[in-house]
């Protein structure tokens, strides 16, 4: 019984926090089982939060079965050290330097394409596949060759132990959190213990290899790779006059770690809603191929160049973004008593911004709030709504998620290929079941009929 609750009970959290938006205002308290929580959905104190006195809030210490699944990496860090690891690792997610990334993603998902096509019956055509599933492996490629770069084998390898490591803990995640459970030598903790200290031993095995690395050796001519700044930073240490604590081994380990977690999931959710309501929408995924066909051709993997030109597409993903943000909330903590449009907030308090309910309040959006309508974003972000902060599915301010650019550009390439190659509809068995557990994901799947165009362009033989 506890389990169901407790599921049921986190499926049902951003409905809550949307009832109560409407019915109470955009500033009411809240209570996190024990913890009084104030929510704040109005899009002025947000942003003072997130950016104008972002020095007074610190991101709140997440719950012990939460850093085991996310690690203990960037988006859990703090202060000095969470400043440092940004600086190192900001260089990975650079436009210039995500594009040279880009054949080998556009390879995987034109693989991925191809592997549809065999499985298609040959009488209509059609394969139905679930692309929550599908899509995880296309994710997963693109921030192995970002985590590991020319050490994309032996990253493989790594993520593979902690595709496991996410399962364990998945699984632990969903039922009943029972105090000091997680430390008892159980079959599936100790299962867990084993994989943990596996992939330990292969990524120093890893960084031990990089790091006798030759000078000739060392990321000439290719894109820079998570693993190997930080590598360079453990070697040489914080900037000059600052003191920082070095990066370790273990802040390397658990920065791939958070890396394989937020990367993976969020963009394969992104993914999955984006197939979703254009599958729902057949207009708007009419209008996003023909864009797609007239810019980047019918077969040719696009190039950085051409995707900056799909802004039917890049609308199309923002809209999906809205209805579907990939955190449905995040939790600030106050550092010290602090007034916050007029409210007194005490130390310690916890502010909750309810995402999900921002991207859904008509005061913000309008009386369609809750539809699908990517042309709201038609004269850009900043004017789609009433208040610029209103769409924050990446965050604000310097903690707005670093990995930002590699999902857009990663979801836009992916969401081109497939319209290059395929029309697709919902499959009758699809149920519309969003669900929240950490993200937001299909609770029931999300099956997909897709039909390749080049045999729906042949003539019907079929009377």
């Amino acid at each position: 019984m506890g389990s169901v609750a407790n599921r049921t009970e986190r499926r049902e959290k951003s409905d809550r926090q949307l009832i109560l938006l409407l019915l109470t205002g955009s500033t009411f308290l809240i209570w996190f089982g024990p913890t009084p929580r104030l929510a704040v959905a109005d899009p002025d104190l947000i942003r003072e939060i997130l950016l104008s006195r972002a020095e007074h809030f610190d991101r709140y210490e997440s719950h012990p079965m939460v850093r085991q699944l996310e690690g203990e990496g960037l988006v859990s860090l703090r202060g000095e050290k969470w400043a440092h690891h940004r600086r190192v690792l900001a260089p990975t997610f650079h436009m210039e330097n995500l594009k040279m990334l880009l054949p080998f993603i556009g390879k995987t998902v034109v693989d991925m394409a191809e592997k549809w096509v065999t499985m298609a019956d040959p009488a209509s055509g059609e394969v139905e596949i679930d692309v929550s599933e599908w899509f995880q492996i296309v994710t997963e490629d693109a921030i192995t060759r970002t985590a590991f770069g020319r050490s994309y084998e032996d990253g493989k390898a790594v993520f593979k132990l902690q595709t496991q490591l996410m399962a364990f803990a998945s699984e632990a995640f969903r039922k009943v959190f029972i105090p000091g459970y997680r430390f008892l030598p159980t079959k599936k903790n100790t299962s867990s213990w084993k994989l943990d200290k596996e992939i330990r031993k292969n990524l120093v095995t890893l960084i031990g290899r990089r790091q006798e690395a030759t000078d000739d050796e060392r990321l000439q001519g290719c894109a820079k790779d998570l693993l190997g700044l930080m590598i360079n930073a453990s070697s040489n240490g914080g900037r000059r006059g600052q003191p920082v604590s070095p990066i370790t081994v273990n802040d390397i380990v658990e920065e791939c770690k958070t890396f394989f977690f937020a990367g993976k999931q969020t963009t394969s959710n992104l993914l999955t809603w984006t197939t979703v309501v254009l599958a729902m929408h057949p207009e708007w995924q009419e209008r996003a191929r023909q864009e797609v066909l007239e810019v980047c051709g019918a077969h040719d993997i696009p190039c950085r160049e051409q995707l900056a030109k799909l802004k039917t597409v890049s609308m199309i993903l923002n809209e999906t973004l809205r209805l579907y943000p990939p955190a449905v909330a995040t939790v600030r903590r106050a550092k010290s008593d602090v007034v916050l449009g007029g409210y007194h907030i005490p130390r310690d308090t916890e502010l909750l911004i309810p995402i999900m309910a921002v991207h859904h309040d008509a005061r913000l959006w309008g009386p369609d709030a809750t539809q699908f309508n990517p042309a709201r974003f038609a004269d850009g972000v900043a004017r789609a709504a009433k208040h610029p902060t209103a769409f924050i599915p990446f965050g604000l301010g310097a903690r707005m998620c670093i990995g930002q650019n590699l999902a857009l550009l990663e979801a836009k390439l992916t969401v081109a290929i497939i319209l290059q190659r395929f029309e697709f509809r919902l499959s009758p068995k699809y149920v519309h079941a969003p669900t929240v557990l950490m993200l937001l994901h299909p609770q029931y799947g999300a099956p997909v009929i897709f039909r390749s165009r080049s045999s729906s362009q042949t003539p019907d033989r079929h009377v």
